[in-house]
């Protein structure tokens, strides 16, 4: 009988049919692993793990197939269960580049515009490049010092400016990622120098003597304002009695100027916010910036004195417009004062009152001794200049001391006069008597 005609009985006959996705699954299908973990990863290459001695270690590299993985996680597991395993030694810290670790660096901190252009003319200068082609771990304590060394020792404020950017680069690389938890690049920063160092002053240098700043008078601020153009001397009266920066007082405009009138129309009190600032992070670019801090946000009451002549700027010198500035350029109501046009003419003014070497800053100085010679507090005084700082306002304080020293005196020459003229009481006399009595 021909085979291919033989009746098909079913006990013995395979059916044939095409094999399936489905039938795959079923053989290649394997029970899930009691030992480490595969992932397959986007790439398509497998990634093996497993726990052990406390934590998770990754395979060193990644695996073409599932198997593979598979196969050396078994191995793992063997050494694991004969006491043969050892922790793996720790990766290899990545080769970074201090150029390229710094420009990361100044791409993501918290800075001003005119900050970041500061410290992004550092990082390019001469000083700072000369660490642009040493990768971090090549940076050495020892090379610090050298190079700090080397620095031009006339310029003692850029070098050390130069010294303070590099250690906080290098103070960010060695500490561990605080969002993702990534590993410190260093294992401690190599700028360690010490103020002994960085102050030290170069042979035959003298010491530079400490200047301390003298506050204007009363009668020096009247000619400095008298000597100013017209649509100058508003500022002075700020500058000297509300003490705001410079920053500060180029951005004011109406709406932070409040004042109040009585019924016949007279200005009784107002009040300058201060909330912004504008800074110049290039010769021609004019950056607005809100005040970061809450003590840069505050409100400073006006001495009633110069209301009306704040008053009378507004109206004849202020931008126009309901948000115009108060202190605008002169070429153009829309654009910020530099400080190199208010000098123009405030070089000239403090001349004709004696005062050449009064500062614009020197101004706001000014108004500080003022308020603190008033008897503020430090609270107070911190409040008026916008400080979060102790220590700045105390500066002002010391101020008032010394001018509480010239009030006693004033005080005694006033009781003096009082026992010259009416023969009244004074302690010194009636010490003297007493004295002479005995005990």
């Amino acid at each position: 009988m021909n085979p291919s005609t033989a009746p098909a009985t079913g006990r013995h006959v395979v059916p044939i049919r095409p094999a399936s996705e489905a039938d795959d699954d079923k053989e290649t299908k394997r029970p899930r692993r009691s030992f480490g973990k595969v992932m397959k990863l986007r790439s398509g290459r497998y990634q093996a793990s497993y726990a052990a001695g406390g934590k998770r270690h990754l395979a060193p590299v990644t695996f073409q197939t599932k198997g593979d993985a598979a196969a050396w996680l078994d191995m793992r597991h063997a050494e694991l269960l004969e006491h043969r395993w050892k922790p793996p030694p720790p990766a290899e810290p990545d080769k970074v580049h201090f150029k390229d670790y710094g420009l990361q660096w100044l791409e993501t901190r918290d800075l001003g515009p005119k900050t970041r252009a500061e410290y992004k003319r550092m990082f390019d200068g001469p000083r700072v490049s000369y660490f642009h082609p040493f990768t971090l771990d090549e940076i050495t304590p020892v090379m610090i010092k050298a190079w700090f060394d080397i620095q031009d020792p006339a310029h003692p404020t850029a070098r050390r400016r130069a010294y303070e950017l590099v250690r906080a680069i290098l103070a960010t690389a060695s500490k561990p990622d605080e969002d993702t938890d990534a590993p410190a690049l260093l294992a401690s920063s190599p700028a360690r120098l010490t103020s002994k160092t960085l102050n030290r002053r170069p042979p035959g240098a003298d010491a530079k003597p400490k200047t301390r700043i003298k506050p204007a008078s009363l009668a020096e601020l009247a000619a400095i304002m008298d000597a100013m153009p017209d649509r100058y001397a508003a500022m002075v009266l700020l500058a000297a009695w509300c003490a705001p920066r410079f920053s500060e007082l180029t951005e004011l405009r109406r709406p932070d100027l409040s004042i109040v009138r009585n019924a016949k129309g007279k200005p009784t009190s107002g009040v300058l916010h201060i909330s912004r600032a504008v800074v110049w992070p290039e010769p021609d670019k004019a950056v607005v910036k809100e005040n970061k801090t809450e003590a840069g946000l505050r409100d400073v009451s006006i001495p009633p004195h110069i209301l009306a002549p704040l008053l009378d700027h507004v109206d004849k010198w202020a931008a126009p417009g309901p948000d115009g500035l108060l202190f605008p350029a002169v070429e153009s109501p829309i654009k910020h004062m530099k400080h190199g046009a208010l000098y123009k003419v405030y070089r000239r003014a403090r001349k004709v009152a004696g005062r050449p070497d009064l500062r614009w800053h020197d101004l706001r100085h000014t108004g500080a001794t003022l308020a603190a010679q008033t008897g503020a507090t430090l609270a107070e005084l911190m409040n008026r200049l916008g400080h979060s700082d102790v220590k700045a306002a105390l500066i002002y304080q010391h101020a008032a001391a010394d001018r509480d020293a010239e009030i006693a005196r004033r005080l005694s020459a006033m009781a003096e006069e009082a026992v010259q003229t009416s023969g009244g009481y004074s302690p010194s006399t009636e010490t003297t008597a007493n004295s002479d009595k005995g005990p």
